[in-house]
């Protein structure tokens, strides 16, 4: 197996190339030329193992030239002592057929750290491979979540540097003091006048010019990404979904005509794992999308043109406020059955003018595969007063939006498949938002907020949040979009 470029299918590198440098050259995406399909007897044998076997069983298919050793090393590095009750990924039964595939138990209550404790293991690995000595330097552009998973994940890692930034007016306040008093020697975090889309494009544009990859290797530096465009972000995501359809069929669910799934997504990275387990044998039936106000990827789905020109909402969901999903890439390349030139042309054309639309043919297997739905924030405040007063669940404002969609595709379609619910963060993360959904009581601070919510619901505040109360903020830069190389210069000591 190797790891080939989505613009260009003549790039061939292994995985721990791939995971080193992010991002291919000319700016595609890696991705394996070749999926394992796991057999009956495969999933019986990952039944009966922990998640952390099956992790390791699962990402060993992925990891070509890594051994056994080191598979096991990245995997119980990442995954021993990180997560509440040693469950990364817990299944909760709702009812109704419905199931709550919690992602949020690890060290910043959100789904990113299931890939992003893995993540350092895997890149620091990977680069005693190839990097020939150089540090790496992790650039992330984050709409609240991956910011601080990676933070986490990279604090005073050996011969990393990280560097994250973030829309200022664009997260949740738990969001932005998580990233601005992040601990370590070797992380730094900045604030940009704009939004993900800015800082996402702005993070590809340093990525991709030869001339600022040139002057970090004079100072013997090399870039990697810990965004989803990373294969080694998007690799451990798979596992959960490996690992909820084995959790299915362990709890006695009727399996017969497979599960569907519902994803709250806005780079479509975690929607992209689910379609990745499916190839892999795992039988999920319809992968239901779902978006906020930022609605452009339930337009794409429904009518085959992905158009970004339209208003950006800033939204109490603000993880999914995005208006270009650079993960949509790996799945249109899958979709034109690995057409490089094909896929090349559709990103150009999208730079160029801020749309593209996709052939019949591809929409056609886009409307076999998924379903797109969206809701506002008032829908998603409903929709988490009702989870709580209906089933006593307390969902955060990214969860509520794949409820709420996951209600209009039951009810446009008649199917009651056994569905998978990706619940993606804490609640007390958006503890503001999620108090006005349940009660009228108001309080004066974001960690007043934090003990009425944990009052009216009669629900746990976890340690991480708790421990946020004093921390000390250490970053409060913001700048500019375009100063955003600077930003990076400066930080890592660059004349």
């Amino acid at each position: 197996m190797n790891y080939i470029s989505t613009r260009d299918k003549s790039v061939k590198v292994s995985a721990a190339a791939a995971i080193a440098q992010g991002i291919s050259n000319e700016g595609g995406l890696f991705v394996p030329d070749t999926f394992s399909k796991f057999s009956k007897e495969d999933f019986t044998a990952l039944c009966e193992m922990s998640y952390i076997d099956r992790a390791k069983y699962v990402l060993s298919k992925f990891l070509n030239d890594f051994t056994a050793d080191e598979t096991d090393y990245c995997v119980k590095g990442a995954y021993t002592g990180s997560f509440d009750n040693e469950e990364p990924a817990p299944l909760k039964a709702l009812g109704d057929n419905e199931y709550m595939l919690e992602l949020w138990n690890g060290p910043t209550c959100a789904f990113k750290d299931l890939a992003l404790q893995l993540l350092p293991f895997l890149l620091t690995t990977s680069a005693k491979k190839v990097a020939g000595g150089k540090k790496t330097v992790i650039l992330v552009a984050t709409s609240g979540d991956t910011g601080k998973a990676a933070l986490e994940g990279f604090c005073d890692v050996p011969d990393t540097e990280i560097m994250v930034f973030y829309p200022s007016e664009g997260v949740s306040p738990m969001q932005k003091l998580q990233m601005d008093s992040q601990k370590g020697e070797n992380v730094h975090v900045c604030a940009i006048k704009g939004n993900f889309d800015d800082a996402q494009t702005g993070v590809k544009k340093i990525f991709t010019d030869n001339a600022v990859k040139e002057r970090l290797a004079q100072n013997n530096m090399q870039f990697s990404s810990a965004n989803s465009i990373n294969w080694g972000r998007l690799a451990p995501q798979i596992v959960y979904y490996i690992s909820v359809y084995c959790d299915l069929l362990k709890s006695g669910a009727d399996l017969s005509e497979g599960f569907n799934v519902v994803v709250p997504t806005g780079n479509f990275g975690n929607i992209l794992a689910a379609y990745y387990a499916k190839k892999m044998g795992a039988p999920i039936n319809k992968l239901i999308c779902a978006s906020n106000a930022n609605n452009v990827l339930t337009d794409f789905l429904r009518t085959g043109t992905y158009d970004r020109n339209r208003e950006f909402f800033t939204t109490m969901s603000p993880s999914m406020d995005i208006l270009i999903s650079s993960n949509l890439e790996r799945m249109l390349f899958e979709l034109y059955g690995n057409d490089d030139k094909q896929v090349a042309a559709l990103q150009s054309e999208l730079s160029a003018t801020g749309k593209f639309t996709v052939s019949d043919q591809v929409k056609q297997k886009m409307d076999e595969l998924f379903f797109g739905g969206c809701c506002d924030d008032k829908a998603t405040l409903a929709t988490i007063e009702k989870m709580f007063k209906d089933k006593t669940y307390l969902c955060d404002t990214h969860t509520a939006v794949a409820v709420n969609v996951c209600k209009q595709y039951k009810e446009e379609t008649g199917d009651n498949r056994p569905t998978v619910i990706a619940s993606t963060a804490s609640p007390y993360k958006f503890a503001k938002s999620v108090l006005t959904a349940v009660t009228d009581k108001e309080a004066q601070t974001e960690f007043d907020n934090v003990r009425l919510l944990a009052s009216v619901t009669n629900t746990q505040v976890p340690a991480p949040i708790k421990a946020l109360e004093n921390a000390e903020v250490r970053f409060k830069e913001i700048c500019e979009k375009d100063e955003m190389l600077k930003a990076v210069y400066n930080a890592l000591g660059i004349e």
